[in-house]
């Protein structure tokens, strides 16, 4: 596994860009709407891992999840599973492939990616 993505809910998208963006010299690397009234924008800088702003009613603000990449979800959860990690959600089918969440012993939310 590899960390991908740290996610970040935000109250001011237009804000949280320019910090990111100006500030911080991230670049925009796609735009996502995966539904109304939900918006995703992931920043790349140095290196693999990006930084995911989502503006949602849903969540709160501040951060949300560190995101990881699998190359095979099912063997991933197994292994996870025999170790003693928490799942808290199931896999499910997103737009760009396969998602789950485990927490850490603190209650940190760990996004597990599996990519089409």
């Amino acid at each position: 596994m590899k960390i991908k993505y740290n996610t970040f809910i935000v109250k001011d998208m237009d804000e949280s860009i320019k910090f990111y963006t100006e500030v911080m010299g991230f670049k925009i690397d796609s735009e996502h709407n995966p539904h109304p009234g939900a918006k995703i924008i992931l920043l790349k800088g140095e290196g693999d891992t990006m930084i995911e702003l989502i503006q949602n009613t849903e969540n709160e603000p501040g951060l949300f999840c560190i995101g990881m990449d699998v190359e095979d979800m099912n063997t991933t959860l197994k292994e996870l599973k025999s170790k003693g990690a928490k799942i808290t959600m199931e896999p499910i089918t997103i737009t760009v492939g396969t998602l789950a969440f485990l927490e850490d012993p603190n209650g940190a939310k760990i996004a597990l990616i599996q990519h089409h």
